[in-house]
């Protein structure tokens, strides 16, 4: 049966010619014994993918005197990209220490397969047949280091493809404003691959997705905004000394920030008309509106709310008036 017959011939385009080499003939595939080892340290990891069904399994030759891996091959039950992306996992190992190694991602690996640098190696549908490489290598760096898996994590790992942490991309969200995943994405390449992290429904479930962080990240710039709406409406002098239109600001953000929410709740709202200084006493002369403007209370309770609110907040003498 011919590639195309058994793929699709589209979707086998998608591969970059490194990987179709590696599929059909992995160059380290193999393993290694302890006859071979002599005085050397082996190391076997064994890991499997849950999402799909791989596993991998790593041989590493390790040299105690420098901690440097001397030989590395490995065996794989899975796809063609799981054993292309395992042969060069394992080829990347060789001539690193084991601390080198355990730097090595699994967006190393796709990048190595690549044909020319700006392409991916294995469309993204795919890409979670190669997130093998970084947790068997953190396997066998902590069989030969005699630790948990665990210590060479200090920061929560969102994007597995890409090896990104959550701490980054909040950080990155913060510092270059990002409003959209697709900017998210161009940034810090989380979920530019298998787009498990994105959002739920991928192939791997999380618990935190990158639709959350952006969520939080907008959310509290519209109350960083809020709060320096209000601060830039006030000014650096008292209620008293501003001119008319940074009252205005001011009684609006106020407004915005502390009444708007509860009246709209109940299907109201409010409109500031006007400012007036009468007898040293700041006139805010207001218009209700919505389910407001029929409801018994609006001159007393929510009115008696408003002004109590505008004072407490502006600290100078006001009196609301509904016109």
């Amino acid at each position: 049966m011919a590639r195309n017959d058994l793929i699709g011939g589209a979707l086998w385009e998608e591969y970059s010619q490194e990987v179709q080499k590696r599929m059909d003939n992995p160059v380290n595939m193999g393993e290694i014994t302890n006859a071979e080892a002599g005085k050397n340290t082996l190391v076997i990891a064994d890991f499997g993918a849950e999402s799909c069904g791989d596993a991998v399994r790593l041989y590493w030759l390790v040299d105690p005197k420098d901690d440097r891996i001397i030989n590395s091959k490995f065996k794989s039950f899975g796809c063609g990209t799981a054993i292309a992306s395992s042969d060069m996992m394992a080829e990347l190992c060789m001539g690193k220490t084991v601390d080198e190694a355990v730097k090595i991602t699994n967006i190393d690996v796709e990048k190595a397969l690549r044909d020319t640098p700006d392409v991916p190696a294995v469309p993204g549908q795919k890409m979670h047949c190669s997130v093998m490489a970084y947790d068997v290598i953190k396997k066998a760096a902590s069989l030969y280091k005699n630790v948990d898996m665990e210590s060479f994590e200090d920061e929560f790992i969102l994007c597995e493809c890409a090896r990104v942490t959550q701490e980054t991309i909040q950080e990155i969200i913060r510092l270059n404003k990002l409003t959209t995943i697709e900017e998210i994405v161009d940034y810090t390449k989380a979920g530019a691959f298998c787009k498990s992290c994105v959002k739920p429904g991928g192939h791997e479930a999380k618990d935190v997705y990158l639709v959350d962080l952006l969520a939080t990240a907008l959310e509290e710039k519209e109350a960083q905004e809020k709060s320096r709406k209000i601060i830039e409406a006030k000014g650096d002098g008292s209620f008293e000394s501003m001119g008319l239109v940074q009252k205005i600001k001011s009684v609006e953000s106020i407004l915005e920030e502390y009444i708007r929410p509860t009246l709209k709740a109940d299907g109201g709202d409010v409109e500031l008309v006007d400012i007036k200084e009468v007898d040293e006493v700041f006139e805010v002369l207001i218009k209700y509106q919505g389910e407001c403007m029929s409801c018994s209370m609006n001159t007393t309770t929510t009115l008696a709310g408003i002004e109590d609110m505008l004072k407490f907040k502006l600290k100078a003498p006001l009196k609301v008036i509904v016109v």
